[in-house]
């Protein structure tokens, strides 16, 4: 036993007190008159035992009194095992609202029983203290040391939200918040059902903060989800089948048979079919979608799942452009055959500059440039067009038979690519295509059919550098390279070892090569872009400037908010930052105007909540350093009563009033029913 205030132990020389009035008051005659004294003697002595038995547990009483009420004031108290405190108390309580605490507890949700606990903590500690109540939204008014009272209501308001927190994240969240206070004690708590997926308590490293864990017990349940979709195509085509991947993730240790999958286009829900899932594993499916208009337009996948059921739906948007547009630079003449393919295929938008009239400042606006026959690429072309390959533009370079090969080096080592060495006058034959990759994939339905490839008269080898990064699209019998693609930044160069007029090859005479490698070029892109970000992570949506000069401020709405994202403008792109803006999944609308939208953009929730594992008491109790506690569901049946041993030990003080009091009852009791 230990006491708070251990200097109230000198009052116990009150108990003299007492002692005195004894030793002075209960030895007094009285006298006694008898009309007989024959029994004088036997009453006498009768008479001086009992009162001195009597008088004996009267000072016993009073000591007891006394000495009770002076432990009472030196507050004794039983250590439990943690060290005992005093002063002023900073408590941090985390309160997991996160979509995993939906779940069913014997009692009632997650949250609910979170909430409750809370509260109890809160009520364990005195109204001097000051309170943090924490969530996963780390929301401004979660950040600062509160009363009680105020913190109480703080824990009432409390819903489920879509944001997910790593349990090292928290705990440095809680241990700033503390460390703004000046309270002598930081307490820190953390109410959840402990996520195996979340819960990385050895990434924090801070052993002097005391960690109390408090883990909920929820009824396991099974649960599969959408885990993620994809286009296998960098872009949409019109009119056609576009493959998209579909992957499905089964969290359970069991089977889980006929979930059915679905997806919503165009105002239609059209079924793709039951899938079984193997137990903790995961399919994928292919689904084509058929796009039959251009624009931005919303899709929707969904499965059917009981009872979570916030993962089901998988939203995504993806935009088939209106006009495609391409510049064409010629050295002096332009080149008919270009114009004809380009011009068969109406949405695209085609326009011929020569090399000396350039306008840079439009670049940005065309989604392939050909750089045709040019005998010298200045350095300030060479510059322009590799800003805009990086930026995500799509270069085709047939170089010239007289080609300056020096201003073509300094333009293809900045890329970078293989360079220009010799012009070969003979003739070859390409041999091989390579339709793994996006230009000539799924472009011929018969590979083995005799196709009419190209052959040419006269053509450039180029260097063999290894980490430039040469991906062959058409090659020579004799392994030389026709047509290389290298990626730049965001987008692509492609280089044609060949002239393309007449003279030296016929590559525009094969149409079914020539027309689909034209049309996927300006279509393709160095990266996919994302048909879909996650709610709660740090997202940044890259789109295109429509404003060029001025000031512009982009927003963004969804079905029932709207707000304003960090932008930031570089050039033809704007960059918005949306961090923990969007509060619910959906669609988001882009738009500087109400009138007029720009883009579409579509939030699902994360789904590292999706896994419904959980660390155990016992595991975590284990892996736990010395600073942290685990109190499990059993011994926090009453957690304010369990806090408060924890915090001051097992308090005795009212137990001294109480028998104080009785020891004065007892004196009562004693004076007036044992008469003299």
């Amino acid at each position: 036993m230990q006491f708070v205030y251990p200097t109230f132990l000198y009052a116990l020389a009150a108990l003299a007190i007492p002692i005195i009035i004894h030793l002075f008051y209960f030895r007094r005659f009285k006298k006694v008159y008898f009309t007989n004294v024959r029994f004088l003697k036997e009453v006498k002595e009768e008479t001086s035992a009992r009162q001195k038995l009597r008088n004996l547990l009267v000072l016993l009483m009073r000591c007891l009194a006394t000495a009770f009420l002076v432990f009472a004031f030196a507050q004794p108290f039983i250590p439990q095992d943690v060290e005992v405190k005093t002063g002023e108390n900073a408590v941090s309580i985390f309160v997991d609202n996160s979509f995993s605490m939906d779940a069913l507890s014997e009692e009632a949700k997650l949250v609910e029983k979170a909430k409750q606990r809370a509260k109890e903590i809160i009520n364990a500690y005195s109204v001097e203290d000051r309170f943090q109540v924490l969530t996963n939204d780390f929301e401004g008014r979660h950040q600062r040391l509160v009363g009680m009272e105020e913190a109480i209501g703080l824990v009432e308001e409390i819903k489920t939200s879509p944001a997910v927190r790593n349990l090292s994240q928290i705990l440095t969240r809680q241990q700033q918040a503390m460390n703004s206070g000046k309270a002598d004690n930081k307490v820190a708590f953390v109410i959840s059902d402990f996520q195996k997926n979340t819960t990385d308590l050895q990434n924090f490293k801070d052993t002097l903060m005391e960690v109390n864990l408090v883990p909920l017990q929820a009824v396991q349940e099974n649960n599969v989800s959408i885990d993620s979709a994809w286009f296998e195509a960098p872009v949409q085509m019109l009119n056609q089948p576009n493959p998209l991947v579909v992957k499905v993730k089964n969290w359970s240790n069991e089977t889980a048979d006929n979930v059915r999958l679905s997806v919503k286009y165009d105002g239609e829900v059209k079924p793709v079919g039951e899938l079984s899932i193997p137990a903790n594993s995961s399919v994928t499916d292919t689904v084509n979608i058929n796009i039959r208009s251009t624009g931005w337009s919303e899709a929707e996948l969904a499965i059917t799942d009981y009872p979570v059921q916030f993962d089901d739906q998988y939203f995504f948007s993806y935009n088939v452009k209106d006009v495609i547009n391409v510049l064409i630079i010629n050295e002096q003449t332009q080149d008919a055959r270009l114009d004809a393919a380009f011009k068969g295929i109406e949405f695209f938008k085609m326009t011929n500059q020569l090399s000396r009239n350039l306008d840079y400042s439009r670049f940005p606006a065309y989604q392939l440039i050909i750089a045709n026959g040019l005998i010298n690429i200045s350095s300030g072309l060479a510059f322009e067009l590799k800003q805009y390959a990086e930026n995500g533009g799509n270069v085709l370079v047939f170089p010239a038979a007289n080609a300056n090969t020096e201003s073509y080096r300094s333009f293809l080592q900045s890329v970078p690519a293989n360079e220009l060495q010799s012009f070969e006058q003979q003739e070859r034959a390409v041999s091989d295509i390579n339709t793994e990759e996006f230009i000539f994939k799924d472009v011929f339905e018969n590979k083995s059919a005799n196709l009419k490839l190209p052959v040419t008269k006269g053509n450039y080898r180029l260097s063999t550098f290894a980490s430039r990064g040469e991906e062959k699209l058409l090659t020579y019998r004799d392994g030389n390279t026709f047509l290389a693609k290298y990626k730049s930044g965001q987008g692509v160069l492609y280089l044609c070892t060949a002239p393309l007029n007449e003279e030296y090859s016929n590559l525009p005479r094969s149409g079914e090569i020539f027309i689909p490698m034209l049309y996927k070029m300006a279509i393709s892109s160095a990266r996919n872009r994302p048909i879909a970000y996650t709610i709660g992570q740090d997202n940044t949506i890259e789109t295109d400037n429509v404003v060029r000069g001025g000031e512009s401020v982009y927003k963004l709405k969804g079905e029932t908010e709207e707000f304003i994202p960090q932008q930031r403008i570089v050039t033809s792109k704007v960059y918005l930052g949306v961090q923990n803006q969007v509060p619910t999944a959906g669609y988001y609308d882009l738009f500087l105007t109400p009138d007029s939208i720009l883009a579409k953009y579509a939030f699902n929730y994360d789904r590292r909540e999706s896994n419904l594992a959980y660390i155990p008491a016992n595991q975590l109790r284990e892996s736990a350093p010395d600073n942290v506690s685990v109190l499990t569901n059993e011994a926090a049946a009453s957690l304010t009563e369990v806090v408060s041993d924890r915090s001051r030990g097992v308090i005795l003080w009212r137990w001294c009033v109480i028998f104080a009091l009785l020891a004065l009852a007892g004196e009562i009791l004693l004076l007036r029913l044992w008469k003299r």
